[in-house]
């Protein structure tokens, strides 16, 4: 027969935040050992997607490491994944490109105005 093993702390349930293993103590006796909850690894805020370069930790371990575990070193290092910052870019690039075109073909269209009205008193 199995010796019996009881839980360690005030909680006496089987809950996910009082989940335990059975190790075998030097002195031959059976103890549990109270095993943390798994980290989730950080998220994408755009796409979802787990971050690389990030490390899956408890929420307040994340206060106890350095800086740089924490990020990687781009724009929005951290937060997005480097495709959803790509196409962040991509995008600011193009509206700033079709501003540039719509002011382009306004100072056209009133040049020819201009030069209509030019001809049109001659």
């Amino acid at each position: 027969m199995a010796a019996r093993v009881t839980y360690r702390r005030r909680n006496p349930y089987n809950t996910r935040s009082n989940k335990v293993k059975v190790v075998k103590t030097p002195g031959g006796n059976l103890r549990y050992l109270h095993v943390k909850k798994l980290g989730t690894r950080p998220k994408c805020g755009d796409c979802g997607t787990a971050l690389p370069g990030i490390p899956a930790l408890r929420p307040r371990q994340y206060a106890t490491v350095s800086k740089p575990t924490k990020t990687v070193q781009r724009a929005y290092g951290g937060n997005l994944c480097s495709g959803c910052v790509q196409s962040r870019v991509v995008r600011a690039f193009l509206i700033e490109e079709q501003k540039i075109v719509k002011r382009v073909l306004k100072d056209s269209a009133e040049k020819e105005k201009a030069s209509s009205k030019k001809k049109g008193k001659k």
